[in-house]
């Protein structure tokens, strides 16, 4: 297979998916997920992509791979999962609520990897329903890293929410770095890592989503979260929850913990991004 190139997205995945999302009903209790299970082989990472994405996000120009880049490789058959039509949610309007990722191993660009991704389990949310999709890394047939996110699907929820679903306040921590953001910067992270999403890119966009401004890239915030810690390549796993859209140009704050294991990005009051880490334990 080719050098995995991300940032060239299929256009095709994404009209499948405005043209589908109007014939799926999230609040359909029979809703079932499709046991699909996509897989690419062989995937070979492009130097000239993975170089942008260092650089957008702030991380080292060489070196062992960002802990979240193979998430940027899974991204195309992550779409072509969440687009087809035994999907059972909307794909428009989907928003990343968190993320899980764990390495089990360092990767480098020279890695050939196999890419697996599946949706794991629907569950119900106090704004909707919540789809949980899984990516996984393998060399060798080895698994190396994988990740599990949360998408939602808003809609009106039926019934009491589940306590879990209610997010508790998150304890402020101390500034560490204060960021300036264009206002061009999805349309940024876009080239690099191949999410074109409308509501990332211009605010007329964004505005058709019902977002007043364009929006920054979750990912990306997770990504320059790490950048900024003191060694991003001991970080082993991380886990994130994303809070509140940082709406573009702005300037929010990075805060951090004295041990380095959590982490925050918000602007004034309002929290943005919260998140923790685990350094390596050895064995990378």
């Amino acid at each position: 297979m080719p050098a995995a190139t991300p940032s060239r997205i299929l256009t095709a995945s994404l009209v499948r998916g405005a043209l589908t999302s109007p014939f799926k009903r999230a609040d359909r209790p029979d809703a079932v997920l499709p046991a699909d299970r996509l897989v690419a082989r062989d995937v070979r990472i492009a130097p000239g992509p993975l170089a942008s994405y260092r650089r957008i996000c702030g991380f080292p120009e060489s070196g062992a791979l960002p802990l979240t880049y193979p998430h940027v490789l899974g991204f195309p058959p992550a779409m072509r999962l969440m687009t087809g039509r035994t999907f059972p949610l909307p794909v428009v309007g989907l928003v990343h609520t968190w993320i899980e990722i764990t390495r089990h191993r360092e990767l480098h660009p020279t890695d050939v990897l196999e890419l697996t991704v599946y949706a794991q389990k629907l569950t119900p949310h106090r704004r909707g329903t919540e789809v949980t999709v899984v990516t996984e890394a393998r060399t060798g047939g080895v698994l190396v890293w994988e990740s599990r996110s949360g998408y939602l699907s808003r809609h009106a929820a039926h019934g009491a929410p589940p306590l879990a679903a209610v997010a508790p306040a998150a304890p402020e921590l101390p500034a560490v770095a204060e960021w300036r953001l264009p206002g061009d910067l999805g349309r940024r992270y876009g080239a690099a890592s191949g999410d074109r999403n409308p509501i990332h890119l211009y605010p007329l966009t964004a505005r058709l989503f019902g977002f007043p401004r364009a929006i920054a890239h979750g990912m990306w915030t997770v990504a320059r979260c790490l950048a900024e810690s003191a060694d991003p390549g001991t970080i082993r796993c991380v886990r994130a929850d994303f809070r509140a859209p940082v709406l573009l140009p702005a300037t929010v704050t990075y805060a951090a913990d004295g041990a380095g294991t959590a982490f925050q990005l918000r602007s004034g009051d309002r929290v943005h991004l919260t998140g923790s880490t685990a350094p390596t334990d050895g064995r990378a």
